[in-house]
């Protein structure tokens, strides 16, 4: 039975945490997939890839506002496709080596717990002092009667698909809906959103929920307060019966595409097995310093919290990394602020509070908002439904939150971020910092100074 100083699971943002620092300890890293995870095979990345194409020709079809009269040719899928993993799939290949290379030993085999610190990997049983779990998350298929016996994607798939279908229809109304929704809508797919609640995006500030779902609402076809009854395959594709507040519905789409949601892939790895402590969602239970219920063994990203955010799993990783390094002085994140970004059309950026968090937990605030077309850049866009909204608190002056819908959202957003990881003031934001002139930044001091 090998025994190893440190054994990391999964090599997506837990890759990160090899340095010279290790290069004295016995090291192996597990991986039945791809190294890289999910963002950089099968989320962030490729999606992102995908979105600069469909946004191109979006802006192409959309130039006419501006006095430029151009048409989109029909869009070349496997062109763009093939750009897409012609550059990432031959990472793998070069990552695995460079860890063997280094010493590292790779798995590429599932991995199990049979007890704690004792892992299956394959035929082989390895121990370890240390064990970091980093695994990641998967999409959630939702028991629908009949889904077991349909062709569809998740988000996992659908990216590597032949040929963008002439229909798709797509189950769900959170971010890679709307990101998806968005790329086969510009490359000339008939796009049909069905959605469980009132509006899409849930999640985000009311105001942006709207917005959205209301310039969504002119490209698609959405379905919003649906209960999805069945699924069936027909000639050509599937039909999906269900029943909304206007009654009953029947949509039939060449492709389906399910965005319900993902789950931590700890019941994979049997962490339960291993002594390790689960949540009521299936995620692995931590202390502020990745600790997890069994000594010596750490755990980071999606397998453990609830943002499915690739940049919290970085931070995560790097405050793993100093932790392992210097166990008598455990680090824990500097600041729980944790932005995101939804890359749909428009663009979405948010951090903090939403203003119906606030109202629900009785939080005191002041609100700003301020639309693009307020500024000179705004102008030369033309844009007429972007926006800027800040939350700060009426008496310290903190900002509580700030949500940003419209183009370049999540670059805008950033000083606002900083200033609340920084702790810095709306006032010391909007007033003790300069603005450059014409830029779409104004937008975000317009809604500062309104403060």
């Amino acid at each position: 039975m090998p025994h190893y100083d440190l054994v990391i699971l999964g090599a997506g943002s837990g890759n990160m945490l090899f340095g010279e620092e290790f290069a004295h300890l016995r090291c192996a890293i597990v991986e039945p997939g791809r190294f890289g995870g999910t963002c950089l095979n099968r989320g962030c990345i490729p999606s992102k890839m995908f979105v600069v194409a469909a946004d191109a020709a979006e802006e192409a079809r959309a130039a006419a506002r501006l006095g430029v009269h151009a048409t989109v040719e029909p869009v070349d899928w496997k062109t763009v496709r093939d750009r897409v993993f012609r550059r990432i799939d031959p990472l793998h290949d070069s990552a695995v080596d460079y860890r063997r290379d280094n010493g590292i030993d790779v798995y590429s085999e599932e991995a199990r717990f049979v007890a704690p610190k004792v892992l299956q990997v394959g035929a082989e049983r390895i121990t370890a002092d240390t064990f970091v779990v980093s695994v990641g998350s998967r999409p959630l298929v939702p028991d629908i009667p009949g889904l077991d016996s349909v062709p569809f994607h998740t988000s996992d798939t659908i990216m590597r698909i032949e040929d963008s279908p002439a229909s798709l229809v797509i189950l769900g109304g959170g971010f890679i809906a709307a990101e998806f929704g968005h790329v086969f809508s510009a490359f000339g797919s008939d796009v049909t959103i069905i959605q469980r609640g009132p509006r899409l995006l849930m999640a985000e500030d009311e105001q942006v929920s709207e917005r959205f779902t209301e310039l969504a609402s002119r490209r698609h076809r959405l379905l919003l307060g649906a209960t999805v009854a069945a699924v069936e395959r027909r000639p050509g594709g599937v039909e999906v019966s269900m029943t909304c507040a206007d009654g009953d519905h029947v949509v039939q789409a060449e492709m389906l595409l399910v965005c319900t949601g993902r789950r931590p892939n700890s019941d994979r790895l049997d962490a339960a097995a291993g002594g390790l402590e689960l949540d009521g969602h299936g995620h692995i239970v931590t202390d502020n310093s990745y600790r997890t219920s069994v000594p010596g063994v750490w755990a980071l990203g999606d397998v453990v919290n609830h943002f499915q955010l690739k940049h919290m799993a970085n931070a995560e990783s790097r405050v793993v990394r100093h932790n392992l390094l210097h166990p008598d002085d455990l680090r824990t994140l500097s600041n729980k602020v944790a932005p995101h970004a939804v890359f749909t059309s428009p663009q979405i950026a948010s951090v903090g509070l939403t203003e119906q968090e606030a109202r629900r937990r009785g939080v005191e605030y002041l609100v700003s908002v301020r639309d693009y077309a307020d500024t000179a850049y705004g102008w030369a866009l033309e844009d007429t439904t972007g926006f800027v909204k800040v939350l700060a608190d009426p008496h310290d002056r903190s900002i509580l939150g700030a949500h940003i819908i419209g183009p370049q959202a999540a670059t805008l957003i950033q000083p606002l971020i900083q200033a609340m990881s920084l702790g810095q003031t709306a006032d010391q934001v909007g007033r003790d910092v300069l603005y450059i002139h014409p830029a779409l930044t104004e937008a975000v001091e317009q809604a500062l100074l309104d403060l």
